[in-house]
């Protein structure tokens, strides 16, 4: 059979660029779509061609077939590619590109259709003989339905949307009580992130693991599984960092598990690359159970490339074409170890809450062991309209503690300036003695979150950005300073006078700096309540007013005490309830003069894929609602202001 010569990358961000990348080695020409949104996004640049989809919105661009069918025949598509997210999972998409005569890169539909339902999933699997996890039998269960399987199976229990993954939707609900609530928040997500909110309901397993296992399928009946990932390191049932192999399984469970794997594929007919998820008691590995399959290539494929040596997606592109594997299951050989760091645009410090912002200054790594997937660049403008995974960061080595080293070291080396990240984070995570032990389990990073995520900014932090502002120019080489525009403070027959800057890092409390220059030329700091300068000094990286070192980074802003006390006197006597993220106000509860309730739910705020619900602090009247459903805001924009029963009572 031979190659395609175009395909269609029916996708964006890292992913988009990634396949692409492989198009490029085997000769086959690229096309890329992209909303309004992205049409400066470096898939866009990449790509030998690309076609505009629409507006921004995905429901009017990524997630449209029919523009996708269009964009195929206007670029002269012979098959389509559809990374993960969006389509890739949607049964209707597979049939459309088969129905135009299109490839497409993935399975069938009829497997994506089964095991997309994972009701139906289980059933299918379990008849197969592969162990599947407790739980609902049935599909379209109501409400009612859902808490009576729920009370019989005994909390605590996951609901989980039958159609989808990545964790959207999901809640674990230890509190039979709380199960209406959860149900109706489960089925608001499912419906907003996959269009169907069918849930089901399965005993959780405290102290799990999550392991999945990559398998492999050509068009002749040859199936192949290429060992395990370790994926139990995730945040909101969303994994974060992923590694191969796993520590916990031995050689006869690794055959075992990669068996039931392999079963599972050929139980519904399964083409082309895809994961068999488990979930594995940490204390009895043997007893694994069958969660999902998800019937797509994996935001953690590259660890399986690179402990294998095959290029997964060149082998989609194989299969795809109809070629057979070459290759049986006793030739696949697992070498070395890797591990991958999901990097996503999330505020730890304010929960980790999707942020955004403009790309100001990149560095990603590279290097012996070290690789980058990455849909960034510099001027890249982070909205909230997709997901919040914007590169991945991942590590190679003979041994699981060098590419832990490695990988650690790369993040340090990261470097994203004016949109926070989580990559401080996941460096501290991957220092965890839990972690370096290989102790893991899928509950260990919300215990241990706090203690990762850094609580105060560092005095030198504050330090940094008083002598950059002071002109010294030895914070930053990425950026220069006029010295003609730098006050020398000299002054005849004294010292030089001190500059004092009020600065502020948003939700910390404003800081006081003080600089001068010494007689040498120096910048000297006095971090007056902060303490002494500390020793030493860090190398920090600088773009406007933002810090960076180590993976962490700052948004030290200039601080005006007088116009911040404006702010604040203009609603004396209320509490004005803010958004926690950039997004889209997506539910409002309430009109202004409404009495409401200590934390009764007033509006939703969606970004990302994820909802927040803003609540109100005490009991009250609203007296000012400045959105509506769909208004777009800005972090920390006042939505609305609930004046306190006490102060109202005072001013009648």
């Amino acid at each position: 059979m031979s190659m395609f010569e175009t395909v269609l990358v029916a996708n964006r961000g890292e992913i988009a660029v990634r396949v692409i990348r492989t198009l490029r080695s085997l000769g086959v020409r690229s096309v890329a779509v992209y909303s309004d949104a992205d049409a400066d996004a470096r898939h866009v640049r990449e790509a030998d061609t690309a076609v505009r989809l629409g507006p921004a919105p995905a429901a009017e661009s990524y997630l449209s077939v029919e523009r996708l069918l269009e964009a195929a025949a206007a670029s002269g598509a012979r098959a389509v590619h559809p990374g993960y997210g969006f389509l890739a999972e949607n049964a209707a998409f597979a049939q459309a590109c088969a129905d135009a005569g299109l490839a497409f890169i993935g399975p069938p539909a009829a497997a994506i259709d089964l095991m997309g339902d994972k009701i139906r999933a289980k059933e299918t699997v379990r008849a197969a003989g592969v162990p599947v996890v407790p739980g609902s039998s049935g599909s379209g269960l109501t409400d009612a339905q859902l808490t009576e399987a729920a009370r019989e199976i005994g909390t605590p229990v996951l609901l989980k949307p039958s159609a989808g993954g990545g964790g959207k939707g999901m809640r674990l609900v230890r509190d039979a009580a709380l199960l209406g609530e959860e149900i109706a928040a489960a089925r608001r997500e499912a419906r907003a992130s996959f269009g169907d909110d069918t849930l089901l309901v399965e005993r959780w397993v405290d102290r799990p693991r999550h392991i999945e296992i990559q398998v492999l399928a050509d068009a002749h009946g040859n199936v192949v599984h290429l060992g395990e990932r370790e994926c139990s390191l995730q945040r909101r049932h969303q994994k974060i960092i992923e590694e191969a192999p796993s520590v916990l399984l031995d050689e006869e469970t690794r055959a075992a598990m990669g068996a039931a794997a392999v079963e599972a594929a050929r139980s519904c007919g399964y083409v082309g690359a895809g994961t068999v998820e488990f979930i594995v008691p940490g204390s009895d590995p043997s007893s694994y159970y069958f969660m999902e399959m998800n019937t797509r290539l994996q935001v953690e494929h590259p660890v399986t490339e690179l402990i294998t040596g095959l290029d997964l997606v060149e082998w989609q592109l194989r299969v795809a074409a109809g070629e057979p594997l070459p290759f049986a299951q006793d030739d696949i050989t697992l070498t070395g170890h890797a591990v991958e760091a999901r990097i996503c645009a999330e505020d730890p410090s304010r929960g980790f809450l999707p942020s955004g912002g403009t790309v100001l200054l990149l560095r990603e790594p590279s290097g012996d062991g070290v690789r980058t997937d990455s849909g960034l660049s510099e001027g890249t403008e982070v909205g909230s309209l997709y997901d919040p995974m914007l590169s991945k960061v991942i590590a190679y080595g003979p041994d699981r503690a060098t590419a832990l080293r490695k990988l650690r070291a790369a993040l340090a080396d990261t470097v994203i300036l004016g949109v926070p990240t989580n990559t401080g984070f996941l460096r501290r995570l991957l220092a965890h003695p839990a972690v370096v032990a290989g102790d893991l389990d899928t509950g260990l990073v919300e215990r241990e979150a706090e203690g990762l995520v850094a609580a105060d900014v560092p005095a030198d932090v504050y330090e940094a950005a008083a002598r950059a502002r002071a002109g010294t120019g030895t914070v930053s080489p990425d950026a220069w300073t006029d010295p003609f525009s730098v006050p020398n403070g000299w002054r005849l027959g004294g010292e030089a006078a001190w500059t004092v800057h009020h600065l502020r890092v948003p939700g910390h409390d404003p800081v006081v700096v003080r600089t001068r220059r010494t007689g040498g030329g120096e910048v000297e700091a006095d971090l007056g309540a902060l303490g002494e300068p500390p020793a030493g000094r860090h190398r920090y990286h600088r773009s406007g007013t933002w810090l960076g070192r180590d993976g962490d980074t700052w948004d030290v802003r200039d601080h005006d005490p007088v116009e911040a006390a404006l702010t604040g006197a203009a609603h004396s006597g209320a509490d004005a309830l803010t958004a926690p993220m950039p997004g889209t106000v997506t539910v409002v509860k309430v009109a202004p003069g409404d009495h409401v309730a200590a934390g009764q739910s007033l509006l939703v705020v969606e970004a990302m894929k994820m909802e927040h619900v803003i609540s109100a602090p005490h009991a009250g009247t609203v007296t000012e609602l400045d959105v509506t459903p769909g208004s777009t805001v800005a972090m920390d924009q006042v939505l609305a202001v609930v004046v306190p029963d006490e102060s109202a009572e005072e001013t009648s």
